[in-house]
């Protein structure tokens, strides 16, 4: 059986530029191909773990325009369940402006819209799906007491709570106390810790600290090409990545952590876990765009195979 996963988080729709370099401040540079696609780190998780293979439940909010339509569209093809999902008569969806230059990397804008009302109402009504689900997979794109109300909510129905802690605020003390998995990348480490991410010491420096202030099971820092750091379940190394020819890095977290959060409701053990969600990510890569660019399971895989 899929392992049931229930995403709270926000919904964008992603206008795309493609460049030969992001711009310096005050510069502007010519671009080439102009793209729009599904987006947004909640519905990006949300299908980084249908693809991976779990039964996923989105909650979230959009607005009641032609940006709303095409994304409700694209979570039924990919069968994610969207009865959490509010359309919000006031708020236009969330949109995100990207530039992507010729070595893969990026730089994002948004205008939250709908996102910036989903609120901890939404989230109780869909908790009995939180209380039958393998997890519960959070992120920072909607507001904090949303997030909070969801991980109260899980707490109490003895859901894992997987916390992607982008984009990267302080949190509170309380918030970490529920989470099972935390999954900065370095830049979240640091602002989290104060460790600067300068190597794998470093690093477990930083994940060390955030399991004293209370993450329960295991924080994996995401380190780009260099793999992730994983402390928790009696490990605590660098487990590497996979090599691949990088287009877009855009949602590359995101896959990670819906793959990830897969792996482990299936009982996966962490290591394991964390190269199924490696390989989603380098997969996802190659490929341009956020949502488009998420693989299903087979290729997973077939990657973590070798074939």
């Amino acid at each position: 059986m899929k392992p049931k996963i229930v995403v709270v988080g926000s919904s964008n729709t992603d206008m795309i530029l493609r460049l030969r370099s992001l711009p310096r401040p005050g510069e502007t540079v010519l671009g080439g191909a102009f793209a729009v696609a599904a987006g947004g780190k909640g519905a990006n998780q949300a299908v980084g773990a249908a693809r991976a293979g779990g039964d996923v439940l989105l909650v979230a909010r959009i607005g009641r325009d032609g940006f709303g339509d095409r994304a409700a569209a694209g979570w039924a093809a990919d069968r994610i369940r969207a009865g959490g999902v509010v359309r919000d008569p006031d708020r236009p969806s969330g949109t995100a402006l990207i530039f992507v230059a010729a070595d893969g990397e990026n730089c994002i804008g948004v205008a939250a819209g709908a996102n910036a009302a989903l609120s901890p109402a939404d989230v109780r009504r869909a908790e009995p799906a939180i209380a039958a689900a393998g997890a519960i997979l959070l992120s920072l794109e909607v507001p904090l007491n949303t997030v909070m109300a969801a991980a109260l909510i899980a707490v109490r129905r003895g859901t894992p709570v997987f916390l992607n802690p982008a984009p990267a605020r302080p949190l509170p003390a309380g918030l970490l106390k529920m989470v099972s998995v935390l999954t900065p990348n370095e830049g979240e480490a640091e602002l989290l810790t104060g460790v600067r991410i300068d190597g794998d010491e470093a690093a477990s420096r930083a994940a060390g600290r955030l399991l004293r202030r209370g993450v329960r099971r295991a924080v994996v820092i995401t380190l780009g090409r260099r793999g992730a750091f994983v402390a928790g379940d009696g490990l605590r190394r660098r487990i590497a990545g996979f090599r691949v020819r990088a287009v877009d890095s855009t949602a590359a977290g995101d896959i990670f952590n819906g793959a990830l959060a897969v792996a482990l409701a299936e009982g996966r053990p962490l290591e394991s876990a964390v190269r199924f969600a490696h390989a989603a990510a380098a997969i996802s890569v190659t490929r341009p765009g956020a949502q488009p660019s998420a693989p299903c399971r087979e290729e997973i895989e077939r990657l973590v195979a070798g074939r």
